[in-house]
């Protein structure tokens, strides 16, 4: 169903995205994948300064520059589209889970 990108990572990755009050809040990049069948890319991201038994995990639709230094982030708002993330991250969890 999704093609897997950087799924296991040997050195975190961080960014920071700006709350709505314009502070930067830290972010580790915990998954990134493509969904089949789209040229759409995706991130699933935690808090780094959250408590350790938060299962909060955000998803974003990502674009990079050719050569990776801008990033921009846009939320998922289309219900579709969140269902196809969701199913896709939960399937790739659970085949790491397996292995």
């Amino acid at each position: 169903m999704a093609k897997e990108e950087d799924f296991q990572q040997e050195e975190a990755e961080i960014i920071y995205i700006p709350d709505d009050e314009g502070n930067e809040e830290e972010f580790e990049v915990i998954m990134k994948f493509e969904v089949d069948g789209s040229e759409k890319k995706y991130m699933m991201v935690v808090p780094v300064e959250d408590d350790e038994d938060s299962d909060e995990v955000y998803a974003f639709r990502y674009e990079e520059d050719d050569n990776g230094d801008d990033l921009k982030l846009y939320t998922i708002d289309d219900e579709e589209e969140w269902n196809i993330v969701e199913e896709t991250f939960n399937t790739l969890m659970a085949e790491e889970e397996e292995a």
